[in-house]
C-alpha cells in the first residue's frame, strides 16, 4: 500500500470512529439542549479522535501539505473529511472542496455562546477580564468604578464570603458603575460548595512580639514597635503594623512625650520603651524584641490589658504522625503528638489506607497509614520547606477518596435564592460528576432561575475524569461555561500535571463550543504586591486562548486589570486558542542595526 492510500484508510477508519463514538453515547446525546446538540455531537467526536495516537499520521499529513488534524476541536467531522477528500485528491481523484458555510461554524457558534454568558468581547482582545471583588466594594464604589475603567467584563463575588446583604450591595455597585460608564459588566456568583477545611484548635497565651529588625552586622535597623491605647475606649493605631496594647487609660492618660519605661517581659527579659505620644494614645519603641503578655506592668502601674490570643498551629515535618478526628471544637495543641479536626465526618468512613490528604493548599501531603471509625491517621510526607505550619481553617483534599457528598450544600440552596436575584451566571463549586450539574439545572428550573448562565468550577480530580459526562450534562442548559480552577485542581492532581490538564480542559471545551475562563493566580504578585513575575507575565499571555481571564482580589489589582487587558492585546494578534497568526512583525530590521553590515572578508579591513 503506497503512502496516499494508507493516510487514505487510516483517516477513513477515523471517521468511522465518530460514527462509532455517537452511538455509544447515545443516551447522553439525547438529552442535551436542541441548541447544543452539534456541539454535543462535535464533542463526542473529539472524544472519540482522541481515543487514537495520531501523531505518525500526523507527520505524513503535514509532509504532503495537508492539515496534520492538529486544530481540529471546532470541526472534528469536517476536518477529516476535508482532509479525506484531498487526500484522494491528491491520489488522483476529483477534488471536492467544503462548504464554504461549514468552514468556521464552530467558531461563531463559541464565540457566540461567549457573549451570552459573559458579554460582548472588548473591542481590543477576545478574552474578557473577570475581578473577584472583596467585601469592602459593597461600600466602595469608586473602587467598582475604576475596576469597570480599566477593564473589568466580568464581576465575580465569592458566596464563601461575608453574607447575602453585602453580595446585593455589591451587585448594586456593580451595576450602577456599569451603566455609569456605558458598558456592561456581568456578575457571576460563585457558591461556596463544600470545601473541607481543618477544625479549630485551642488559642494560645494572650501575649503579643514586639520584633526589633538587625542588619547584617545586628545593628538595630528598625526598633521594636507597639500602640499603647485606652483598655476602656481603645483607639486604632495611626499607622499599620503597630500592635495595640491596652493600657488603664488614667495612667496612659499620665504619659510624657520621651519618657523611658521599665517593664520585665513575659520572659523576665528587663527591656526599656521609649514613649512618642500620639492623638488617642501613644507609641512605644525598644531597641530589643519585647514579649508583653496580660498583666504585664510598664513602667510604675502600666498593668497589660487583656491582649489577644495567639493562633496556634501544629508544627509539622516530614514522618510525622497528625491523628485527623471529626471533633472541631478546639483541641490542645500537644507538642509530638498533633491532631487536628476535619469539618467533614463522611472522610472517616470513605478514606482508606493508602490515599492522599493534602492540607492548606498542598503545603502539606501525606497518606493514610491507619483508620478507625473516628480517626484517621496520616503520615506527613512532604512539606514545603521540610517544615510546615498547620493551622485551624486550613483546606483539605482528598484525591483519591470517593465521597458520597454534593457539591450543593444547605448553604449553597439557600444561597441560590439570592443568586438568582442579583447575578447573571451562578458558579458550582467542587464538582465531582455528571450528578451534581443535574442537580443544580433541577433546583435552578425549581426556582424559575432559567435565564441565569451556569460555570462549571473544574477544582477537582473527578471532576476532570469525569469532564465529557460533566459537560454533556450541563449541555441540556443554554448557557453554560467552564472555569479551569487551577490552585485546587493542582492540589489534587499534582502541580506537575496542571500545564498538561488546562490544555486537555481548553481543548474539550472548543469541541463542545463552551466559552473557558482561565482562572487562579494570574498576576497574582501583581494584584496583591505591585509588582508582576517574570513567569505570570508568560502566564498571562498564554491566558488569551481561553475566553475570560479572572483576576482574584488584592490591594493593587486595578493595576493588575490595566496590565492584563494590555497583554491580552497584544497576544490577540498572535493567536487564536491553538492557531498562530502570523501579522506583520515590526520588531527587526536591517537599519536597526547598531553598525552596518560587516564585509565578506574583516581582516582586509586592517591591511
Amino acid at each position: 500500500m503506497d503512502t496516499l492510500s494508507r493516510m487514505r484508510a487510516e483517516v477513513d477508519g477515523l471517521l468511522e470512529s465518530l460514527s462509532a463514538a455517537e452511538a455509544r453515547w447515545a443516551p447522553w446525546l439525547a438529552s442535551v439542549d436542541a441548541g447544543q446538540r452539534e456541539s454535543a455531537r462535535n464533542l463526542v467526536h473529539y472524544w472519540a479522535l482522541r481515543q487514537h495516537d495520531l501523531r505518525d499520521l500526523q507527520g505524513r499529513l503535514a509532509g504532503v501539505g495537508l492539515s496534520s488534524l492538529g486544530r481540529s476541536e471546532s470541526h472534528v467531522e469536517d476536518t477529516l473529511r476535508t482532509v479525506a477528500a484531498a487526500v484522494r485528491a491528491l491520489a488522483g481523484d476529483a477534488w471536492h472542496p467544503p462548504n464554504p458555510a461549514v468552514a468556521g461554524r464552530g467558531t461563531r457558534v463559541l464565540r457566540r455562546r461567549a457573549a451570552d454568558l459573559l458579554g460582548p468581547a472588548p473591542p481590543t482582545h477576545r478574552a474578557r477580564i473577570m475581578v473577584t471583588l472583596p467585601g469592602t466594594a459593597a461600600e466602595d464604589l469608586g473602587l467598582v468604578r475604576l475596576l469597570i475603567r480599566q477593564g473589568m467584563d466580568v464581576a465575580r463575588i465569592n458566596c464563601a464570603h461575608d453574607d447575602p446583604a453585602v453580595w446585593r450591595a455589591v451587585a448594586r455597585h456593580v451595576r450602577t458603575a456599569a451603566a455609569e460608564a456605558g458598558r456592561p459588566c456581568r456578575i457571576v456568583l460563585d457558591l461556596a460548595g463544600p470545601k473541607l477545611r481543618t477544625g479549630a484548635l485551642e488559642p494560645g497565651p494572650r501575649v503579643v512580639r514586639l520584633r526589633a529588625e538587625k542588619d547584617a552586622l545586628g545593628h538595630v535597623r528598625v526598633p521594636a514597635r507597639g500602640w499603647l491605647t485606652s483598655a476602656e475606649h481603645p483607639v486604632a493605631a495611626p499607622e499599620p503594623g503597630l500592635v495595640p496594647i491596652p493600657v488603664p487609660a488614667a495612667w496612659l492618660g499620665a504619659r510624657q512625650d520621651g519618657e523611658q519605661l521599665s517593664v520585665r517581659d513575659a520572659r523576665g527579659r528587663r527591656r526599656t520603651m521609649t514613649v512618642a505620644l500620639a492623638e488617642g494614645g501613644a507609641v512605644v519603641s525598644s531597641e530589643r524584641t519585647t514579649y508583653l503578655a496580660t498583666g504585664c506592668v510598664l513602667g510604675s502601674g502600666g498593668v497589660v490589658g487583656a491582649v489577644p490570643p495567639a493562633r496556634q498551629s501544629l508544627l509539622l515535618r516530614p514522618g510525622d504522625v497528625l491523628e485527623l478526628v471529626p471533633d472541631c471544637s478546639p483541641l490542645p495543641v500537644v507538642p509530638g503528638s498533633p491532631r487536628i479536626g476535619c469539618t467533614l465526618p463522611e472522610v472517616f468512613e470513605h478514606a482508606h489506607i493508602r490515599d492522599q490528604v493534602l492540607f492548606d493548599d498542598g503545603k502539606v501531603s501525606g497518606v493514610v497509614v491507619g483508620r478507625q471509625r473516628d480517626s484517621l491517621r496520616v503520615r506527613v510526607v512532604r512539606t514545603k520547606t521540610g517544615r510546615a505550619r498547620l493551622g485551624a481553617d486550613k483546606g483539605i483534599n482528598l484525591p483519591d477518596t470517593r465521597l458520597p457528598v454534593s457539591a450543593l450544600t444547605a448553604k449553597d440552596l439557600e444561597d441560590l435564592t439570592v443568586v438568582s436575584e442579583v447575578a447573571d451566571a451562578v458558579g458550582l463549586s467542587f464538582l465531582r460528576g455528571p450528578e451534581d450539574v443535574e442537580r443544580l439545572l433541577n433546583e435552578l428550573t425549581g426556582l424559575g432561575a432559567t435565564r441565569l448562565g451556569v460555570v462549571l468550577k473544574i477544582e477537582t480530580k473527578r471532576a476532570f475524569q469525569n469532564l465529557p459526562q460533566v459537560l454533556l450534562t450541563a449541555m441540556r442548559w443554554p448557557r453554560v461555561g467552564v472555569m479551569i480552577a487551577r490552585g485546587d485542581l493542582a492540589v489534587e492532581c499534582g502541580y506537575e500535571r496542571m500545564a498538561e490538564l488546562q490544555e486537555e480542559i481548553l481543548w474539550l471545551c472548543e469541541a463542545a463550543h463552551l466559552p473557558v475562563i482561565w482562572a487562579t493566580q494570574v498576576l497574582e504578585q501583581l494584584a496583591k504586591e505591585g509588582q508582576p513575575s517574570r513567569a505570570e507575565i508568560t502566564d498571562a499571555a498564554m491566558s488569551e486562548r481561553a475566553e475570560c481571564v479572572m483576576l482574584n482580589k488584592g490591594p493593587f489589582v486595578a493595576d493588575a486589570v490595566s496590565v492584563l487587558a494590555d497583554v491580552l492585546h497584544r497576544m490577540s494578534g498572535h493567536h487564536y486558542k491553538k492557531n498562530p497568526l502570523l501579522r506583520s512583525l515590526r520588531s527587526w530590521h536591517p537599519d536597526h542595526a547598531a553598525g552596518k553590515c560587516p564585509s565578506e572578508n574583516p581582516r582586509r579591513r586592517w591591511q
